[in-house]
């Protein structure tokens, strides 16, 4: 059996994963990166992505992120997110959605911190719709 290391994506709201996984690919600040059991101590920033998660040599799961905080430490990798949705879920339809209240939300923002949110909340839903799926 290939070696292992715990996954766990928290939310604030929840803890929404935690298994044993061969590998996992976490989309940082500064580019992709993999962690695999006995990684070096590691802390990352996250850009909106898509973590991909291996077992059996293959990706079985795959989900995208808005940012957040990755955390390696040997045996185990700790991703903490803004959101998480299942690549599976992100049909064009809820992308689309999701794009015009971003949109809407931006033209009806009045102070510069609501455009700075609302301008993020457009770029995660750009990067979003690269991965969306026909329904």
């Amino acid at each position: 059996m290939a070696a292992t290391l715990q996954l766990e994506v928290v939310s604030p709201e929840r803890l929404l994963v935690s298994e044993q996984v061969e590998m996992v690919v976490v989309p940082g600040t500064e580019g992709y990166f993999g962690v695999l059991p006995q990684h070096m101590l590691l802390l990352s920033t996250l850009r909106p992505g898509v973590i991909d998660v291996y077992a059996a040599g293959q990706v079985t799961e795959r989900y995208f992120v808005t940012g957040g905080f990755a955390e390696v430490t040997g045996n185990t990798c700790t991703v903490l997110v803004d959101e998480v949705l299942p690549v599976a879920n992100l049909t064009k339809a809820f992308v689309a959605e999701r794009a015009a209240k971003a949109k809407a939300a931006l033209d009806a923002a009045t102070t510069d911190e609501e455009r700075r949110r609302a301008a993020l909340v457009v770029v995660n839903v750009e990067v979003m719709e690269t991965f969306a799926v026909a329904a």
